[in-house]
């Protein structure tokens, strides 16, 4: 079998992750890395052994044996590599948010369905095993009828300039947030009827915390809350009328637990091992470029351009400086 070789554009902590995972599949493979200079890229490619390495994104772009590009940029970059590498016929997962707002989602959805080239937003939780055995759970009845869910993404990352910089996307939201409402729309399929919010903005203008309000249709109330200038203890829970289900990580859950009342576990669901969770998303692309598709099917393009229309609606009414 041919190996699926990646190409990985940026060279920060996610393009590492990405590297690192890929060294230990059997099933795919980095073959490039490209960066904004020669010299880091060989530095990345030197720790993770990758054979081949570029001082520019458009040359890793351009390498003919590439069978997806990876692109690990700040948010604000994502569209103009996106758009060039899809112009020349390359796959792409790019990773979350997907892009800086939703009219330069639509256009890259819009191009890389006209050309016929998967393009894919990297919300790894959407492509893991835990996403089917908590909807098994959620079907069965074992807590009842979900009616409320709960949960909270929280770094201290507000030195990081990514996170600072209205001009590369900063603030919790796209970084964190995304999350949150992929969270919700994973687990519940009844539409969002109303949305409410709070917003704390950090002296550079960006959203530094929020809390976020769902009601959707049939009494369900989920309650999020994410922020860039806390450490939190990243958990999800859905709770139904008999009890709950509880996500012991919210993006990288190792457990699932069923609990009643008072903290007691009834049931732990020990999930699949893995490598670090990101091989999930790189077989689902590899399986949808296989089969001639434009999107993989746990992460369709409707629903990346529904959450970025929900977060440009919720950055507007903040006044996050760079929103749109």
């Amino acid at each position: 079998m041919k190996s699926f070789n990646v190409g990985i554009i940026g060279a920060g902590h996610i393009a590492e992750k990405m590297a690192a995972t890929l060294a230990r599949m059997e099933d795919a493979s980095c073959l490039a890395v490209g960066s904004r200079t020669i010299s880091k890229a060989r530095a990345f490619a030197g720790r993770f052994d990758i054979p081949r390495a570029y001082g520019s994104y458009d040359e890793l772009i351009a390498d003919p044996d590439i069978d997806l590009v990876y692109v690990a940029t700040p948010h604000s970059h994502h569209f103009d590599v996106t758009r060039r590498a899809i112009l020349a016929g390359k796959p792409c997962l790019v990773e979350k948010s997907f892009m800086f707002n939703a009219s330069e989602a639509a256009a890259i959805i819009a191009l890389a369905r006209d050309k016929g080239i998967l393009v894919a937003e990297a919300i790894w939780p959407r492509y893991m095993p835990v996403r089917e055995i908590a909807r098994e759970v959620l079907a069965s009845g074992e807590i009842g009828k979900p009616v409320t869910a709960f949960a909270s993404l929280s770094y201290n990352v507000s030195s990081k300039e990514r996170v600072l910089s209205p001009e590369l996307g900063g603030g919790a939201l796209l970084d964190l947030g995304v999350y949150l409402l992929n969270f919700v729309r994973m687990y519940f399929d009844e539409p969002i009827e109303q949305i409410s919010s709070a917003c704390i903005l950090s002296e550079t203008g960006v959203d530094a915390s929020e809390s976020i309000t769902l009601t959707l249709s049939g009494g369900i109330l989920a309650t999020l809350q994410a922020s860039g200038w806390s450490q939190g203890d990243n958990q999800g829970v859905i709770a139904g009328t008999t009890g709950y289900l509880v996500f012991d990580d919210l993006i990288n859950p190792s457990k699932l637990m069923i609990c009643r009342k008072r903290h007691v576990v009834e049931r732990e669901i020990a999930l699949p091992e893995q490598i670090t969770g990101f091989e999930y998303q790189v077989r689902a692309c590899r399986d949808a470029i296989e089969a001639g598709l434009v999107e993989p099917p746990q992460m369709p393009h409707a629903e990346t351009l529904y959450i970025m229309h929900l977060m440009d609606r919720l950055r507007s009414e903040w006044g996050v400086k760079g929103s749109v």
